[in-house]
């Protein structure tokens, strides 16, 4: 009876850990460094959703949306969070992505300065000095912002930088505004200078793009349909805990990624990212569910700005709902 006791409990040890064992390992490669934004991602991996979903995680930082669809489309990660738009451009020049859920439906695209300069409308551009890095997303949606309003855009000087460049232009005094996320440079540059910054979104001004979003290789959509479901209903799980939760969200990330930035930053960063998830057609939906028109409009603001050779009607051929929960 013993035996037979001892051999019944080794055989469930075994299972157990053969069931641990089949857990789909997952790489999840992000758009950047780690900002707030990314804070559901971090509580879903520490809260175990990603986990009770049969998913072992790995969470890597980006070098930009460019560079993450390049890795996504070459097979180097599972999937990729980035700007979807980017995704987009990649895909229609064939690189074998497809979008699958976007996280951040209202953009995060911004002209930001001090706010003791009084710039609190596109009106207020003109003369001044904006610092932009040429071909990122921002610059490519910039024209379309200044067309919607009617600035000419021969009465802004503009300058051009990296991402550290445009910081300290905005800080030195060299720039009176910086493109960039209202939810990632506006927090750093608040805690660095202690001054606060204004933000004058392009959502707010007539030009709306999708922007942060989740998106896998060509092959891992037909090959692993479960897995992608499973991924995308983790996803949503810890898009909506974060949001319930924002502190423990934010405690996870810096748990992961100590160098995110100081607790009062990272926290005002996510607390920033939380409006931005839906737009008015899908205010009622779940995180991650886009609306096929308001993916179409990016895709007719691309083709008419920044060179992308697609329409609107062929949204479907970029963006997907179909595993989402």
């Amino acid at each position: 009876m013993r035996k037979t006791s001892i051999l019944l409990a080794m055989g469930l040890s075994l299972a157990a850990a053969g069931s641990a064992s089949a857990a789909d390992k997952v790489t999840l490669l992000l758009n950047w460094y780690t900002y707030g934004e990314h804070a559901p991602f971090y509580l879903g991996l520490e809260s175990g959703i990603y986990a009770k979903q049969g998913i072992d995680l790995e969470i890597q930082e980006g070098r930009g949306s460019g560079v993450t669809v390049q890795a996504v489309g070459a097979g180097s990660a599972t999937f990729g969070y980035a700007d979807i738009g980017t995704m987009i451009k990649a895909a229609s020049k064939g690189t074998p992505v497809k979008g699958v859920g976007i996280l951040l439906q209202t953009s995060p695209m911004s002209a930001m300065g001090f706010a003791s300069k009084g710039i609190d409308a596109p009106k207020d551009f003109v003369d001044k000095t904006v610092v932009l890095t040429p071909g990122d997303s921002f610059s490519q949606i910039w024209p379309a912002l200044l067309k919607f309003n009617n600035i000419p855009q021969d009465q802004i000087k503009i300058i051009s930088g990296d991402a550290a460049t445009k910081r300290n232009a905005v800080v030195n005094g060299q720039a009176d505004l910086l493109l960039g996320n209202i939810n990632d440079q506006k927090p750093t540059i608040e805690e660095a200078t202690g001054k606060p910054i204004k933000a004058v979104l392009f959502s707010d001004f007539g030009v709306n793009t999708v922007n942060g979003g989740l998106f896998a290789n060509a092959d891992t959509l037909s090959g692993k349909a479960d897995l992608v479901k499973r991924f995308m209903l983790a996803s949503t799980l810890a898009a909506e805990a974060a949001q319930k939760d924002p502190a423990a969200a934010v405690a996870a990330l810096l748990k992961a990624a100590p160098k995110a930035g100081k607790l009062e930053t990272v926290t005002s960063s996510w607390n920033v990212t939380m409006p931005l998830l839906h737009t008015k057609r899908t205010a009622n939906e779940r995180p991650f569910r886009a609306s096929k028109e308001d993916v179409a409009e990016t895709i007719d603001l691309l083709a008419k700005y920044a060179g992308v050779e697609v329409k609107g009607a062929d949204a479907d051929k970029y963006y997907t709902d179909e595993f989402l929960p």
